[in-house]
């Protein structure tokens, strides 16, 4: 199934355009035309079958045919990730924890961070063409970058998780997940978080934790600890 996008459309669309951009991809490059099927989802959870009732590169339009909804999961995967100094090893985070079932990401920026400004526009795009691809219905939210300081304020529901490599008593991830239960987990840079922020961290009421015997790369931690959750939860 060839999966497309459109965040406008809802359970009471009977019918409408692509923009500019996607009907020339539809109509050009993948030469479809009139009465062809396309799949659609709002990346909410619905997935439209439609059809193409005109086939222009300017404005493709379809007729919805019918509706499938899926229920969301059980639980909900918050990521608190902070930027890699190389962009390409956090992207590469974004379109992996897409296609495994995160749900929600935020950039922090830590004592130790080497990047502090990220490009969100084009970070929303990864994980949409990652949603896409692997037939994902439900798009990832991404938050705005926010110090370390300022998420810790925030209120998360659930379970909240430091994964960290200082030698202090931690818990493995794998001996305190419990399917159906939301997590937070942050994630930190090179470098690992301070013992000042870990120390933040715990007083907030987050739980040390290890994510193995070797040290890893932030982002594959971060994959290391979304798949954990996801498959407890399967």
């Amino acid at each position: 199934m060839q999966l497309f996008y459109n965040p406008t459309i809802n359970e009471t669309t009977e019918s409408f355009s692509f923009d500019k951009e996607e009907s020339k991809h539809i109509i050009k490059v993948l030469r479809k035309k009139d009465t062809d099927i396309l799949f659609v989802t709002n990346g909410l959870g619905l997935l439209f079958k439609t059809e193409i009732t005109l086939a222009s590169d300017n404005k493709c339009t379809v007729q919805i045919l019918s509706v499938e909804k899926i229920e969301p999961s059980k639980f909900q995967l918050h990521l608190a990730v902070a930027p890699t100094k190389m962009n390409d090893r956090y992207e590469w985070f974004l379109e992996k924890a897409t296609e495994i079932g995160i749900h929600e990401i935020t950039p922090i920026i830590c004592d130790r961070s080497e990047r502090k400004v990220i490009n969100k526009e084009r970070f929303e795009k990864i994980l949409l063409t990652a949603m896409k691809q692997s037939n994902v219905l439900f798009l990832p939210k991404l938050n705005e970058a926010v110090t370390f300081k300022e998420f810790i304020k925030q209120k998360n529901d659930g379970l909240q998780l430091i994964a960290h490599c200082e030698e202090t008593d931690k818990k493995s991830l794998k001996s305190i997940l419990k399917p159906n239960e939301n997590v937070t987990i942050l994630i930190g840079p090179e470098g690992d978080f301070s013992e000042k922020e870990i120390a933040l961290a715990v007083e907030n009421k987050f739980l040390p934790v290890s994510l193995g015997n070797t040290r890893l790369r932030t982002e594959t931690a971060a994959i290391v600890a979304c798949h954990s959750v996801v498959f407890v939860n399967e």
